[in-house]
């Protein structure tokens, strides 16, 4: 799987985790200099808390564009069936994920 966000690659995996529609990247296949972090957080009654990325390359933002759960809630890994402790998944509307 290959994350692109104006015009550059920002993660690529062969590891990745999908859940709810959403492809999850592992932290290491991520472009970490595209990152910046926000002070946004949500909840997910299964997940947990996540934590959100800002997506930045020069003077072009995407606010809260990635988004990643540091700790997810206990349970959660067992019924994704994989581990997807801070792995990075991007909104559709900003990032072409395939």
């Amino acid at each position: 799987m290959k994350a692109v966000w104006n015009g550059k690659t920002i993660a690529e995996s062969d590891n990745t985790v999908f859940i709810e529609g959403n492809q999850y990247f592992p932290p290491e296949s991520v472009d970490k200099t595209f990152l910046e972090n926000s002070d946004l957080t949500t909840e997910c009654h299964w997940k947990g808390t996540a934590n959100y990325y800002n997506l930045v390359d020069g003077d072009i933002k995407a606010d809260n564009a990635a988004w990643y759960y540091a700790e997810p809630k206990e349970g959660s890994e067992e019924k994704v069936g994989n581990t997807f402790k801070n792995y990075v998944a991007f909104y559709p509307q900003h990032v072409t994920v395939s």
